[in-house]
């Protein structure tokens, strides 16, 4: 049997979500609850004491009497109370079977997802189809000496850090609202460097309730020059799992790669919070680009990042492809299609 938690029922959510054998801070209530993007809810599948639960935003169609299902900004994917490597194929198909007439029952047209690239999501999702290589991401081993984990950085990498110890620089945990809103300025004139759309410039109240969430750890890092914050991150302590979620360097210290300095202390902060990996992310794009080469800078554990793409009514779904206006032979990696122009227009 299968039922839905609404972002009304936070203790509910909140539940499942402890109780999962792994999860993300991206799976919890608390996350959800930012995103205002759709309507979330937790789809929960029940079967004696074990279960699966899969957070998802409902929006409806414009100019349709349908909705489809998408993931929120990070990776999602479903979450267990075992493994699911462990988990046995019946499990799996009834989960399927239950899944699917609820995506019938909502008249969803498809379904979009994010995976963890540090869980393995695909034995479950590939008993649908639609799992989509999206590219490679990086992680750093905490649970080796940090002498160790220096080893795998690159030369250059660990000259830049050198150079920031010499240097002075240091590096200060904190949750003040004046230091977030220093990070906050660091971080919109970094993005606008860097050409990004307003979509991620966020809001104030966003940097805040990330540093100040009540379900997972969360912390802001600033590296100063003196009294100068240069740089920052935003990183999450998660179930073994630190994220780094936004990071951000002044324009005028570029030339000195404070970030680095910034990503080996977070890494040691890390451990001393108990976390086994810090994932650093992909590319742009989770192409193998610019971005993607510095972080290899740091570690070559490469994982898999996997999105899954899911059409619940073929016919339908073409109808609105062609009804949006957009070719369903055009080479891009967008899903749905038929959303392509109008996320476009809201990225300009």
């Amino acid at each position: 049997m299968y039922h839905l938690i609404t972002i009304n029922q936070k203790d509910k959510w909140t539940w499942y979500v402890r109780n999962s054998a792994e999860h993300d801070f991206y799976h919890t209530w608390y996350y959800h609850s930012m995103d205002q993007s759709g309507e979330p809810f937790l789809f929960i599948y029940e079967e004696n004491e074990n279960y699966i639960a899969f957070p998802l935003l409902n929006r409806k169609i414009e100019d349709s009497g349908f909705s489809d299902f998408t993931s929120v900004y990070g990776y999602t994917g479903p979450i267990s109370n075992r493994k699911f490597e462990q988990l046995e194929d019946s499990f799996m198909e009834n989960f399927k079977r239950s899944f699917l007439s609820f995506l019938k029952s909502k008249e969803s047209i498809s379904v979009f997802s994010r995976l963890h690239p540090l869980l393995q999501q695909n034995f479950l999702l590939e008993k649908f189809g639609g799992v989509y290589q999206n590219g490679k991401t990086i992680s750093i081993d905490l649970t080796v000496p940090i002498e160790h984990q220096r080893l795998k950085y690159r030369r250059t990498t660990y000259d830049d850090i050198k150079r920031s110890w010499r240097r002075g620089f240091i590096a200060k945990e904190t949750k003040e609202p004046e230091d977030i809103q220093i990070f906050k300025e660091i971080y919109i004139e970094n993005m606008k460097r860097v050409g990004a759309s307003d979509y991620y410039l966020f809001t104030d109240q966003y940097f805040h309730d990330m540093v100040n969430a009540d379900e997972f750890d969360c912390i802001l890092v600033l590296v100063f020059d003196g009294t100068e914050a240069i740089c920052g991150s935003i990183t999450t302590f998660t179930d073994g799992i630190a994220e780094c979620h936004l990071t951000a360097t002044r324009t005028k210290y570029l030339w000195a790669s404070p970030s680095k300095f910034l990503i080996d202390e977070i890494s040691q902060i890390g451990r001393k919070y108990g976390m086994k990996h810090y994932h650093l992310g992909g590319g742009y794009g989770f192409k193998e680009d610019s971005l993607f080469d510095w972080k290899l800078g740091f570690s070559d554990l490469m994982l898999n990042y996997n999105s899954w793409r899911y059409i619940t009514d073929e016919a339908r779904y073409n109808t609105l492809v062609q009804k949006s206006g957009v070719d369903q032979n055009i080479d891009i990696d967008f899903f749905p299609l038929y959303r392509y122009s109008q996320t476009l227009n809201s990225l300009k």
